[in-house]
Formats: structure tokens, C-alpha cells, sequence
């Protein structure tokens, strides 16, 4: 089994609905497992620490599920156009996978979920593949096959899989998001097994 991580920073729950979809769609594809992980708030009281295991939902991000894993997901809120502030800060720890070439050649894909609907998705999706070039990893996007892009009325690019929230964070992920994001999980994890076999 090859194990597919899927990264996400969640407040309102958009993004983990969207993270929860792609490990839908990796887990049904035959050899492919998914591991879904999160990461910690960063606090502005230099004293404050997070509990070293969260109150709910998966477990905290470690630099070992990056090594181990064939293939990441990485999914943020927009934050002006850009990823949030705490994964931006896992990512920033990273430097010795990035020396070691830990991620090169693996295959990754990006997804985020935003306010508004011309809130910056599709910028947010870029800079989060930023880091994941540097790191030598091969982006893998959602092709107009899916007719679900040609459809949407909220989320989705060929960028990755988004959702829109509303500015109050209101409207729950819709289905089409959803089957956006499953494909997403399905495409990553394939592409995973196919760069595994080689």
C-alpha cells in the first residue's frame, strides 16, 4: 500500500470537508491508503504552545509523513490570496527534506477553500505549489475531463480543488465541490502508483 498524505489547515471547516473528499477519492483506488493530517495554530504569544495532540480531527503533521509518503495533498484557506500562516510555517521546517531531496519526483496537488468566490483561489492553489516545486515534487492539477470544472457554480480549477464559504463561512461544501476534490484524491493517488511502478 502506498500512503497518500493529505496536508490541510482548517478554521471554519471548508477546507477539511474538501480534505476529507480527496481521502474518499484515494481510498478507492486499489493500493493506495490515505493519511490525513493537520497542523497546529500559530499563536502570537510566544509562550502559548498547542497541545501536542489536537482536541479533534486527524492527528499533527510530522516531517516523517513527508518522507514516507508517495504522494501529497496540500490544502490551505486563502489568506489574501495566499496560503494560511500555519502551513506556511510547517513548510517553512522543511529544509532538510529539501536538502535531501526527500520529495523530489513524488507527485502532488493543491486545494483551498476561500470567502468569496473571486477571493483568490486560484492564486492561493499557486502558492502553495511554490514550495512543492522547490521541493521537486510534480504538480498534478484537475483536467477539463472532469465536466464538473466545466459546471461549477462555487469551487474547483484545473489548478486543484476549491470551495467557495461565503465571507461568514455559511455555505457548506456542495456536492460538485466534493466530487471535484474526490477526483483530485483519485487522480493524485493514481499518478502515485504509476510513478511507484516505474
Amino acid at each position: 500500500m502506498k500512503d497518500i498524505l493529505i496536508l490541510y489547515y482548517s478554521v471554519h471547516g471548508g477546507t477539511r470537508t474538501l480534505a476529507e473528499s480527496m481521502a474518499q477519492g484515494v481510498a478507492q483506488v486499489p493500493g493506495a491508503l490515505p493519511r490525513v493530517r493537520t497542523v497546529p495554530r500559530v499563536s502570537t504569544v510566544a509562550e502559548q504552545t498547542a497541545p501536542s495532540i489536537p482536541d479533534d480531527g486527524p492527528p499533527y503533521v510530522e516531517l516523517s509523513d513527508l518522507q514516507e509518503c508517495a504522494a501529497l495533498a496540500l490544502g490551505s484557506p486563502t489568506r489574501f490570496g495566499n496560503m494560511a500562516a500555519p502551513l506556511k510555517y510547517f513548510l517553512d521546517q522543511t529544509s532538510a527534506l529539501w536538502l535531501s531531496g526527500a520529495l523530489a519526483g513524488k507527485p502532488a496537488a493543491v486545494f483551498t477553500s476561500t470567502g468569496t468566490l473571486h477571493g483568490g483561489q486560484e492564486s492561493t492553489l499557486l502558492s502553495m505549489m511554490l514550495p512543492l516545486l522547490h521541493h521537486g515534487m510534480l504538480i498534478v492539477g484537475l483536467p477539463y475531463t472532469e465536466t464538473g470544472l466545466m459546471t461549477t457554480r462555487g469551487g474547483g480549477t484545473p489548478y486543484g480543488a476549491s470551495h467557495h464559504a461565503a465571507p461568514d463561512a455559511s455555505l457548506p461544501v456542495s456536492e460538485e465541490e466534493k466530487r471535484l476534490a474526490f477526483a483530485l484524491g483519485q487522480r493524485l493517488a493514481r499518478v502515485a502508483l504509476k510513478l511507484a511502478a516505474d
